[in-house]
């Protein structure tokens, strides 16, 4: 790996402009022996056409948090958060550190090392993080982005030469993550417990560099409580719709910038199932699929919460705005993922017709344990011409199978939607749970990354039907099932 003289062009930093409680200066652990395990090629590619430093020994000194830039230092975020329902007042990256800005033709991008070390917030962990959660990571936030969902991305996967001890030693790697924003619910519950002044400048940080768009209307922080709930809004339809489950959807985990981040025990389902948990600590399903827009509501009320100052000196008026703003959120919800059920199932045409019977067909995929993929991908190739019984041999109940096609053909006759149109919100190809496991399996224990790589090439592309990779499009055998996902760190 060339060094030669390529500048760093992660060079600002602008959370150093918060108040200073807002994060911590501190440099990252060095590690033994740095190697680039995997170079996200095509998203370096979306931002900027010169590779050089990030495939030079300088550069890997930096991502590896070997080597720091002075005038730069990186600094770990503070922030709070409701944790499964309770309140933690002190959170923070516990081992994470943000290197900075990256400009791209893509627009302003933050870099953080994630598993570099501890950290004033760390609590007594190691400030690692695994190569196996660090794969994970990388792989599903590549299948987000491939389905066109708003979310954190992998930039690299860098290992270490150490090892990291949890329930076995493990080989430790970081991830190199970029985002538009790391600013959280949680950060502005931190902010809170600062004072006023604490959050009016977080929240006209957020407004500068996330949301210019109404950093001059007339209330711009109540737009600001819309804006990222119609953000959100959209975020979880698109989840939903893909069958996907975050799993760990606390104050600290959302984004205000409306992506997918922090992984941890996400999964996506195979047979739909409205209750459907898989994390092993969620033993009471609160962030199952079915209630993940109410979750989001509740997190936006605790964000809305520490905006209420900003809103207006008298705190019944405050409060009034932040309910009128919150007020659209389910609505806006609404809107969305009906729409994209519509648009899944090529019923444009009859939107209230078309929502009654999408509510009704997520029932009977529910009650006859259908594959979600394997349904709507199925359907899709029955518009283009293939037999309908694929799609009846999904039930298990065939009089209701024909009964569904028969009523379904009665709504699409009146909609001219193709194939074509109905492939580009349909799949063929997610991250199944057992495809996942089995190529971290292979890359942790085999050192082989051959599985993975491909898995992650096709996660590119998963609203095409490619024969060679039918066999990652297939669900699950029952030895092959996931039912639990963990927090691996």
């Amino acid at each position: 790996m060339p060094s030669g003289d390529v500048l760093n062009p992660i060079s600002t930093n602008h959370y150093r402009q918060l108040p200073a409680a807002m994060f911590s200066i501190g440099n990252p652990e060095p590690v033994s022996a740095p190697a680039l395990q995997l170079l996200n090629n095509a998203l370096l590619d979306e931002y900027t056409q010169d590779h050089k430093w990030f495939k030079s020994d300088t550069g890997l000194a930096v991502l590896s948090g070997n080597s720091v830039n002075a005038a730069n230092p990186p600094i770990a975020m503070a922030y709070a958060g409701h944790q499964f329902g309770h309140r933690v007042p002190l959170l923070g990256d516990g081992r994470a550190h943000m290197l900075g800005q990256l400009q791209t033709n893509a627009g302003t991008v933050d870099v953080q090392l994630k598993g570099s070390g501890r950290t004033l917030y760390s609590r007594g962990g190691d400030g690692r993080a695994t190569l196996s959660s660090v794969l994970r990571e990388h792989i599903i936030s590549e299948a987000m982005a491939g389905l066109n969902i708003p979310t954190t991305r992998s930039l690299g996967v860098i290992t270490t030469g150490d090892t990291v001890y949890r329930e076995t030693p493990e080989p430790g790697a970081i991830l190199v993550r970029t985002a538009r924003s790391h600013i959280r619910v949680g950060s502005f519950q931190h902010a809170a417990n600062l004072g006023t002044d604490a959050v009016k400048a977080l929240a006209d940080h957020l407004l500068e560099y996330n949301y210019p768009e109404v950093i001059d209307s007339v209330s711009p922080y109540a737009d600001l409580l819309l804006n990222v709930g119609n953000r959100q809004a959209s975020l979880i339809s698109q989840w939903m719709l893909c069958g996907f489950i975050h799993g760990v959807m606390n104050t600290d985990n959302m984004s205000l910038v409306g992506e997918t981040i922090d992984f941890g025990p996400c999964a996506f389902m195979d047979q739909f199932n409205a209750d459907k948990v898989f994390s092993s600590i969620d033993r009471k399903g609160r962030y199952a699929w079915a209630r993940q827009p109410g979750i989001a509501l509740w997190n936006l009320s605790r964000f809305a919460e520490t905006l209420l100052p900003l809103f207006d000196d008298d705190n019944d008026t405050a409060i009034g705005i932040a309910e009128q703003q919150l007020g659209n959120f389910m609505p806006a919800f609404q809107t969305a993922f009906y729409s994209g059920l519509g648009q899944k199932l090529g019923l444009v045409n009859k939107p209230d017709a078309a929502n009654l019977f999408a509510d009704r067909t997520l029932n009977v995929l529910g009650q006859h344990n259908v594959d979600m993929t394997v349904f709507f991908d199925t359907l899709t190739q029955y518009v283009g011409g293939e037999s309908e019984k694929p799609l009846l041999d999904l039930f298990n109940n065939k009089a209701d199978a024909a009964q569904w096609l028969s009523d379904w053909r009665a709504l699409h006759n009146n909609n001219p939607v193709t194939a074509d149109t109905m492939r580009e919100v349909n799949p063929a190809l997610i991250a199944r749970n057992h495809r996942v496991e089995a190529a971290l399996l292979a890359a942790t224990n085999k050192n082989d990354l051959k599985p993975l790589l491909r898995l992650g090439e096709a996660l590119r592309n998963p609203y095409q039907c490619s024969p060679e990779n039918s066999d990652l499009q297939q669900p699950p055998l029952p030895e092959e099932v996931v039912s639990a996902t963990f927090c691996g760190t």
